[in-house]
This record gives structure tokens, C-alpha cells and sequence, in this order.
């Protein structure tokens, strides 16, 4: 392999081909110059960006042709047949279009829409915005149809970033790039019975949505183009480059309840660096308050779980939730601080050679609740010390009614990359350096540790010699990758690419203070223990080859080929075959792929061992733990280490732009996935009751994705435009028996049926001299759960529901703009039913003791009514209403 990397790097430095200047400017049809329009040399990576003046200046080959794209304008493409060649952009209104130039995908030559041989999604900042939501994750949920996340119904260390998805295929199944890099991971690691179990993923809520130029969403397997981790799809954020026009954004929200009140202030700006480069820069300071929405709690079920049930007791629950109906409990959505920077920026190095960098840094701080303790959970017949710690310390006279622990995480988050992209006689070169990281810390508060230990005279080490606060540790991960990556069109009809990649990844667990964890360990969340934490570190090494052939002008194939060498289980090789032919004078294309992909298991799977706090049904909070795959009570136990996931992808689509203004993509898609990595249930051992990760079975995901816009349809003296998108899942199962685990009902829903069956959203907007309108709707269809408790005979269902967004824009000034979103303005809320799986559970429906019993189950007795405590389908929080003032220097 060593050969191979020397290879690459020599191949850098040969073939001399004649070279030329070319410059210009770029303008609107008003004649006002463009800044930040991409010149790209076609069939190359070789480009630059217009400066402030819409001037630009660009090394190319002889014969070249250039491609002037910018978001919003139609793509012009120009012969280099003078020193100077100056362009006329169109705006064009209204959604994805075909014709845009996408760098996702390929590792050739960059292709438009039309010319690409696979789906992907475009979507521009002033998309993400329209949404009218906080974060960027949120904003794709009402954007993208196949792409879900949700908030989880117990936070915990989850309350830092939810769990997101695109193709029901769980966060670590689509890949994270940032301007076409790696970015890392979270250290994160869900482990809640809750939707993305077992997984990790890159934090995306931690990009400000005003530094994103761009989104393009690949929807295909890619593993074979860019490694691991692209099983589902690859997500490409591109920044903003523009060197000025900066704006200011003041933001600020509530929800219909009159909580979680949200203040945010953007600042994006660009300057000219040494002449001709631009750095363009992002700093983001947002504060969103506590939304709670706890259920109210029943007294028979809190009286079974924690008191034996008898009418005695129950008349002490209910005289305690009289006063307190919720029984104190805070669950709905965190209070959320965060800080964000971040950098992008290039300069010219000479004629042919260009420096690029970007960086980023994010500090979140998150409070939430873990459930509150009841004085008849935790009482003070057991525990009379509890009123010295939570009430006022007065045995006659107690004022203690129990105790809720706060948990607290401050997430730090970063990445960076300095490169260089260099052409030289036809050959384009792209070589980069890229660091990035996540830690996550955690903070317990008015908690105990519970433990009954004596020390060598006798006296409790806890209970009333417990803290009050506690530090149980947290987690940490990091990677530094470098790329190589070398293009050339050899001909008009061949292109080449090939590349390498060394990535190099540390996982860290940060032990606890003692008290956090000795013994039962702080009531709620307990500590990280010594002989669980620690760091390991692994390495691989990367190559592909690419290579397109353009039979004819409308025919295309493209072949790519991936071998990976992982330091910690071995190697794989996988590829990739796609094709597309347009005909109807390009109106028409259809596409298609096929591909083997990998995942390797991601490091906190591999090492992750803990104890946790869990709601079991009819017993209330217990502790269980994580046995991994490396430990010797996993040998013990005969777990198998973890190796690589497998897949196979098949995706068949068509495309078609019938005239100007309307454009579609139909797309079908069908995944494998051998060898799948999950977490599986709790069981019984000499250990205790521990989960641990395995290569359990195999899956297959179809589905369909359907795009369409039509737009600029002139209705008075405005413009009125459509847009329809929508996710069909065909298929979503385990289809092979479960082998080195056990995985029951609870889990098998959580993967399989617990996103929409179908996802659409329908939009309209319409904008008329200083104003715009948007109405989006979106469609979550049915989903089912099968929860931790619930009776075998009968299943959840989450009715379809349909969310109705509004915007409305005002353009004051050239400057000024003001924004007024209403999310989910009509206030629906997820809703589930029972529904009996046979006989038995028509049965048990009929009597309502026993659906009221089941409900008890699976809602904690009411605290997550809304919900349920393993999922839900959609924001609990209801309308949200939110106010932004965007000024523009």
C-alpha cells in the first residue's frame, strides 16, 4: 500500500500540457457585478470564486470550457475562446433544479443535475432559513422527506443532540462533509430505548445555519467515493464564500405555551485577503428556554410501582398529586445555550495554486431533568437524612416532597482543515489536512448516592454522607484525516480520478468522582468507573479509483473501485457502478446505480461499558449495564468482536425537466445491510442484567423519493410557485434470523417502524413586490411501536398527522428584511392509539382496566403521555412562533 501512496503522490508531478489565463466579470441582468459566483473549469475541480467586484481570474487549458454557477441564477457554460470572457447570470426562482452543479458524488469531474448518475438534493441557505427553525437538523426535518429526527422523550445525555436519519437507516449510516471533508463524530454514543439506539453521528446542529452557502444531499450508498459511514447517503455542507454584502440577524421565538422563549444573534461577514482571497466568517450566540411538558400522572399506576398498590397507599399518592399533577416531572425541551464560530476562506498561492481553510468551534451548554423523585419513591421512613438534603432539616415539622436531579452537558465541538488545490498540465490536485473533535461533560445536581456502604468504623460512606453534586465524567472523540485527491479529463469523453486517505480516530471515556459511581452511584445518572474508562485509538488507510466515460453526450458510466485497511479488524473492498442517459433534447435522464458499501463500528461501540439508569415497566428506574466486545466478561459470555457492516445498494431513478419552470426526480432505492451492528436487549448473566453490541442479522430498506417544483407562475403582479417531496418506505426489516444476541419486540419497532411509513411536505410560496409568503405542509405518516412493557398482543400506533408551517417575509429596505415564521400554526401534537395484534388484544382493549394498565406501562404512568417513554413522531411542543431581522451591511 505504501507503493500505492507514493504512486499517487508522483503522479502529481508529470504531463506538461499548455496552460492560459482567463478573466472576467460576472453580472446580473441589472448589470450589478456578482460576488462569490463559482467559475469552474469543466470537467475539472480547478475553479474560483468571483470577488467583490464580480471579477475573477483563472489558470485553465487550452480548448476549456467554463461553467459560471451561483445559487439562484441559471448556470451559463462558456468556450475559453479569449483572455477575457465577462457574464450575464438569470435569476431563477423557485426549488431544486436540474441544471445546478453538485460536487457530491463524483470524484471526477463535478456534473449538474441533469448529467449526474445519482439523486441529490439541493438546498440553499435562503431554503434553510424559510423553515423558520433554530438548528440546521430541524430545518432539514421540514425540508427533506426521507431525512427525520425528533427529540427524544428522555433526555439525559441525549438532550445534546438528537438522534437523526435519513432512509430509516440510523445516524452513523450517513456521512458528514463539510466543503467535501470528513467531519467527526460525536462522542455521544444513544443508548436510551429510544429511536437511534446504539448509533453515533456527527452533530450537525452544531453548524449555524447563516454560514451554510449550500446543502447537496446525496442519496445513494457512496461508501466506494468517500469510506466508511455513506451506507445511506452522504451530506455535503458547503460554506459561504462571499468576501462582503454581511448581514446581522436578530432571532427570537416562544411557543404557543409561552415557554421555551429563544433569543439568538447571527453575524456572517466576508473581507478580501492579500488581494484575491476572501475569508468569510459566522458567529452565532443563541439561548432557548425550558418548554416542559410533562403528562398528568395516575395515582394507581405510581401506587403499584413504588407502593404495593394498596388503598391506603393510593390515598397517599393522590394526596401528593393533588398539589402536584405531574408529579413535579420536567420533560419537553431543555434549556440550550450555545456559541458558535466558525471560518472559511482561500487565497490565491500563484496562477495555479490555491490555499483553502475553514474552522469551526461550538460550546453548547444543556440543562434538563432526569424524572423527579416522589416522596413516596424515595421516602423519608427510608431515608430521613432526604429532608436535611431537600427539604428544611426540621424532623417535627418535614417539608421534604422529594427531589428532581438536574443533568447538565457542556458539549465542545471542532473542526478544521488547511489544504491546497493546485493544476498543472490538465492535472488537478486537492491535498488537505483536517482535525476535528467533539467532548461532552456531564453534571449531576441535587442527587444523592443511595448506597448502604459502611466504612472501617462503621459509619455510612453515603446516604447522609452523600454529595449533592456530582462531576460522573463524560466522553471524548477525535480524528485527523489527510486526503489526497488527483482528477483529469483525459478526452472528451474520459475522466479520471483517484485518491487516498489516512484517518487516524481516538475515543475517550472521562472517569467519574468516586462518589458518582461506588456503589448504586448518583441516583440518576451514575459515573463513568475507573476500569471503564480510558482512551484507544485506531487508524485505516484508504485508496479508490474513479472513472467516467461519457460514451456519447448523453450517455454516461461511471465506475468507482475503494480498498480500506482498518488497524483494528481487518480490510474491505467495495465499488460502485452508475449510469445515466438524457435524451428529449436533455428534458429527460434517467439514472441508475448499483454498489457495495461497509461501515465499520465505530469506536465507542467497540469500547463503550457502562452502567445506566432506565425505566422499567412496573418497577420503576433501574440500573442495567454495557458489556463491550473486548472485555473479559464478553469472552465469558462468548461475544464475538465486532467487524464491518456490509451493504449492497441499487438505486433506479429518472429525471425530467419538460420546460422551464418544472422539474421532477423519481427515485428508487434499495438497501442491504449484512452484518448489521446493534445494540441488543438486556439479559440476564452472571454479570447482572448487561446489553452488549454485536453483528446481529441482516436488513433491506426500499423505498421511493419524489421530488417536484414548478414555479414563476404569474398570478397578478407576483409569482407563485409549488413544491411537492415526499419519502415512500416499500420495505424496512430484519431479514435474516438474529445470531451473538437477543433482540425482541421493543427493539425491532425502534429500528424498523418507528419513523413515518411515508413522509411528504407540500409547499407554496408566493412573493409579490416587498413581500413573500410560504405555507408548507408536512405529512408524517403512520408509525408503530411495539414498547418496553406493552403487552405482546398489542402494538402503538402514531396517527398521520400533517404539520402546517407560515412564513411571511417583508423587505423593507434594499437592507432590511423581516421575518414572521409559525410553526405547526394550527398546534397538532403527535397522538397514538392501542391496536390489537389478534384476538387477545381485542380482547384486552375491551376492558378498560387493563388499557389503562398498559398505559401506565409504557408512559411512566402518564409523565410521557404525549409521547410514550421509547419514541414519538413528531415535536411535542406544539406552535412555535418566531421573529427575525435580518440586516445586511
Amino acid at each position: 500500500m505504501k507503493k500505492i501512496a507514493l504512486l499517487f503522490f508522483l503522479l502529481n508531478a508529470t504531463f506538461m500540457m499548455a496552460q492560459k489565463d482567463v478573466s472576467g466579470v460576472v453580472k446580473d441582468k441589472t448589470g450589478t457585478p456578482l460576488p462569490g459566483v463559482n467559475v469552474q473549469e469543466k470537467g475539472t475541480k480547478n475553479g474560483v470564486s468571483t470577488d467583490v467586484n464580480g471579477s475573477y481570474k483563472l489558470n485553465v487549458t487550452e480548448g476549456a470550457t467554463l461553467i459560471f454557477s451561483y445559487v439562484g441564477f441559471t448556470t451559463v457554460t462558456k468556450p475559453v475562446t479569449a483572455a477575457v470572457i465577462d457574464v450575464d447570470l438569470e435569476e431563477e426562482s423557485g426549488g431544486q433544479k436540474l441544471d445546478e452543479v453538485v460536487v457530491t458524488g463524483t470524484r471526477t469531474a463535478p456534473r449538474s443535475n441533469t448529467t449526474s448518475a445519482l439523486p441529490i438534493d439541493v438546498l440553499t441557505s435562503k431554503d434553510l432559513t424559510a423553515t423558520g427553525q433554530a438548528t440546521f437538523d430541524k430545518a432539514l426535518q421540514y425540508k427533506i422527506p426521507s431525512f427525520n429526527t425528533v427529540m427524544t422523550p428522555v433526555n439525559d445525555a441525549t438532550s445534546l443532540l438528537d438522534p437523526y436519519e435519513i432512509r430509516n437507516m440510523g445516524p452513523s449510516r450517513t456521512l458528514i462533509l463539510i466543503n467535501g471533508k470528513r467531519k467527526n463524530l460525536s462522542s455521544l454514543l444513544y443508548v436510551q430505548t429510544s429511536p437511534g439506539r446504539g448509533e453515533t453521528g456527527a452533530d450537525i446542529s452544531a453548524i449555524p445555519t447563516d454560514a451554510i452557502e449550500r446543502v447537496e444531499i446525496l442519496r445513494d450508498g457512496a461508501s466506494a467515493q468517500y469510506g466508511s459511514d455513506a451506507i445511506a447517503g452522504v451530506m455535503n455542507i458547503i460554506l459561504k464564500k462571499n468576501r462582503s454584502d454581511g448581514s446581522v440577524t436578530l432571532r427570537t421565538g416562544i411557543t404557543g405555551e409561552g415557554d421555551g422563549e429563544m433569543l439568538g444573534v447571527t453575524l456572517n461577514n466576508g473581507t478580501t485577503v492579500g488581494g484575491n482571497g476572501f475569508l468569510n466568517y459566522t458567529i452565532d450566540f443563541s439561548k432557548v428556554n425550558l418548554a416542559n411538558r410533562p403528562g398528568t400522572v395516575d395515582a394507581q399506576g405510581e401506587a403499584n410501582d413504588f407502593l404495593g398498590g394498596t388503598p391506603a397507599d393510593v390515598a397517599k399518592v393522590n394526596e401528593y398529586l393533588s398539589k402536584y399533577p405531574d408529579a413535579r416531572n420536567v420533560n419537553g425541551s431543555p434549556e440550550t445555550a450555545a456559541a458558535k464560530f466558525l471560518i472559511n476562506g482561500g487565497n490565491d498561492l500563484n496562477d495555479n495554486t490555491q490555499l483553502y481553510y475553514n474552522a469551526a468551534y461550538v460550546y453548547k451548554k444543556v440543562s434538563s431533568f432526569a424524572n423527579f423523585r416522589t416522596p413516596y419513591w424515595r421516602s423519608l421512613e427510608e431515608a430521613p437524612y432526604l429532608n436535611d438534603f431537600f427539604g428544611n432539616g426540621d424532623s417535627n415539622n418535614p417539608s421534604y416532597e422529594g427531589y428532581g436531579p438536574t443533568f447538565e452537558g457542556d458539549l465542545n465541538d471542532y473542526n478544521a482543515t488547511l489544504g491546497f488545490k493546485t493544476t498543472k498540465n490538465g492535472w488537478f490536485t486537492d491535498m488537505s489536512m483536517t482535525t476535528g473533535g467533539n467532548s461532552q461533560t456531564y453534571t449531576v445536581q441535587n442527587s444523592q448516592n443511595r448506597s448502604d456502604m459502611l466504612d472501617e468504623n462503621g459509619e455510612p460512606v453515603y446516604q447522609e454522607n452523600s454529595p449533592i453534586y456530582f462531576k460522573p465524567g463524560g466522553t471524548s472523540f477525535n480524528h485527523i484525516v489527510g486526503n489526497i485527491d488527483i482528477s483529469k479529463t483525459l478526452s472528451d469523453h474520459i475522466s479520471i480520478g483517484f485518491g487516498s486517505e489516512f484517518r487516524t480516530e481516538t475515543f475517550g471515556v472521562q472517569q467519574g468522582d468516586k462518589a458518582s459511581w461506588d456503589g448504586l452511584g448518583a441516583d440518576s445518572f451514575a459515573g463513568n468507573r475507573p476500569e471503564n474508562s480510558g482512551k484507544w485509538n485506531r487508524y485505516n488507510f484508504g485508496a479508490y479509483l474513479d472513472l467516467a466515460w461519457d460514451v456519447t453526450e448523453d450517455f454516461l458510466i461511471n465506475g468507482t473501485a475503494r480498498y480500506e485497511d482498518y488497524s483494528d479488524f481487518g480490510n474491505a473492498t467495495v465499488w460502485k457502478v452508475s449510469s445515466r442517459y438524457k435524451f428529449l433534447d436533455d428534458k429527460v435522464t434517467l439514472r441508475g446505480s448499483v454498489s457495495t458499501g461497509f461501515r465499520a463500528p465505530t469506536l465507542h461501540q467497540i469500547y463503550t461499558q457502562k452502567s445506566q439508569y432506565s425505566f422499567v415497566p412496573g418497577e420503576g428506574i433501574q440500573v442495567s449495564g454495557i458489556v463491550n466486545n473486548i472485555s473479559p466478561q464478553a469472552r465469558q459470555l462468548g461475544i464475538p468482536q465486532l467487524d464491518a457492516e456490509k451493504s449492497t445498494n441499487i438505486t433506479v431513478g429518472v429525471g425530467s425537466k419538460p420546460f422551464k419552470n418544472f422539474n421532477f426526480t423519481l427515485d428508487y432505492y434499495n438497501i442491504k445491510v449484512e452484518d448489521r451492528i446493534v445494540l441488543g436487549d438486556k439479559q440476564d448473566t452472571q454479570f447482572g442484567t448487561v446489553a452488549w453490541f454485536s453483528n446481529s442479522f441482516d436488513t433491506r430498506t426500499s423505498g421511493l423519493d419524489v421530488v417536484m417544483n414548478y414555479s414563476n407562475i404569474g398570478i397578478g403582479s407576483g409569482k407563485l410557485g409549488f413544491n411537492l417531496s415526499g419519502n415512500v418506505t416499500f420495505e424496512n426489516e430484519r431479514i435474516s434470523p438474529v445470531t451473538n444476541n437477543s433482540f425482541g419486540q421493543t427493539l425491532e419497532s425502534l429500528m424498523f417502524t418507528s419513523r413515518p411509513e411515508t413522509k411528504w411536505i407540500l409547499g407554496v410560496n408566493y412573493d409579490i413586490g416587498k413581500f413573500g409568503f410560504s405555507l408548507n405542509n408536512t405529512y408524517f405518516g403512520k408509525t408503530t411501536f411495539n414498547q418496553d412493557g406493552l403487552n405482546a398482543d398489542l402494538k402503538t400506533e402514531f396517527i398521520p398527522k400533517i404539520v402546517t408551517d407560515l412564513g411571511i417575509t417583508f423587505s423593507a429596505t434594499d437592507r432590511l428584511t423581516l421575518a414572521f415564521n409559525v410553526n405547526n400554526i394550527f398546534n397538532v401534537l403527535p397522538e397514538w392509539k392501542f391496536v390489537a395484534e389478534n384476538a387477545a388484544g381485542s380482547a384486552l382493549l375491551a376492558d378498560q382496566a387493563q388499557v389503562k394498565n398498559q398505559y401506565n406501562l409504557i408512559t411512566f404512568n402518564g409523565r410521557y403521555d404525549t409521547t410514550t417513554y421509547d419514541g414519538s413522531h413528531f415535536s411535542q411542543l406544539g406552535t412555535m412562533m418566531n421573529l427575525s431581522l435580518n440586516y445586511k451591511f
